[in-house]
């Protein structure tokens, strides 16, 4: 009787809207990865978003968020989390060295509907380790991404995500640390809705993937222990043994002919192809 509220499942026309706000993300985050570069700040890279979303018409989804009586909402249009921080760090002075990993995450709002991506950028040279974070970051991403079908579960994409991390540490030989308290979510007309979409799990367990459900994914990786704690302003999370992160997202989409990726330009087209999954757009 007084059990967790139903998935939002949205329809067509909705999920075409949410594609709109899709491409303002990707759009954005493209201006942003475009400027990081040794001596930008993260200030100014906000500034980069901001005019890129106002430009299209749209709203940050993040500036402001979680605001209430005891403090102001998050103070940044987007969340620049460099090195150690994890996620939701609070674009400022601080200015990018060569040899930092920044992630970006970015979310806007189309018509009171929300897309949401984080992409993980190196600055300048990156050492080989904190490349293959990244790189095998954004891997376990897809991978989970990969494993989405209609009548299929969560779970599966957690497993997917754990499956694909675990793998790495073997390839790589060393630890990675998967991040458990914070995970991705469904999304549709608020940022964070259920179900949660966690970054570790066992197949076939979860809520049910149904048409007109859309899921953010996210894995947030360490290259290290993946204990955590938030830093003095309230927002940032950090490493507890000052490991780097790195953090990817997409807002996906199930359809009747395969995966939709409402955050990437092409839709997911292309990587989909590289990996052989099927592609489902509504529309281009």
């Amino acid at each position: 009787m007084f059990g967790r509220p139903k998935p939002e499942i949205k329809t067509t026309e909705q999920l075409l809207v949410m594609r709109r706000a899709g491409l303002v993300v990707a759009r954005t985050l493209t201006a942003v990865r475009d400027q990081v570069r040794p001596g930008v700040s993260t200030a100014e890279l906000d500034q980069v978003a901001a005019e890129v979303i106002s430009s299209a018409g749209a709203q940050p989804s993040f500036l402001g968020y979680g605001a209430d009586r005891d403090r102001p909402g998050f103070p940044g249009v987007i969340c620049t989390s460099v090195n150690d921080e994890i996620i939701h760090g609070i674009p400022g002075d601080r200015r990018l060295q060569s040899g930092d990993l920044i992630s970006v995450d970015c979310g806007a709002i189309v018509d009171g509907w929300h897309g949401d991506a984080a992409i993980t950028v190196g600055v300048g040279e990156l050492a080989p380790e904190r490349e293959q974070l990244s790189e095998g970051t954004r891997d376990a991403l897809w991978m989970g991404i990969g494993v989405a079908r209609l009548g299929g579960r969560v779970g599966d994409i957690s497993a997917a995500v754990e499956d694909r991390i675990d793998a790495l540490e073997v390839e790589h030989g060393r630890s990675y640390g998967i991040v458990t308290e914070y995970v991705g979510h469904g999304i549709g007309s608020a940022m964070h809705q259920d179900p949660d979409v966690p970054n570790v799990g066992r197949a076939g367990r979860g809520t049910k993937i149904r048409r007109g459900l859309a899921l953010a994914i996210e894995p947030m990786i360490t290259l290290g222990s993946a204990d955590n704690h938030v830093a003095a302003d309230g927002w940032t999370v950090i490493t507890d043994d000052g490991s780097p992160a790195a953090h990817w997202e997409h807002t996906i989409t199930l359809t009747d002919h395969g995966i939709w990726v409402l955050t990437a330009e092409d839709g997911g087209e292309a990587e989909l192809g590289r990996r052989g999954l099927p592609f489902g757009p509504l529309a281009n």
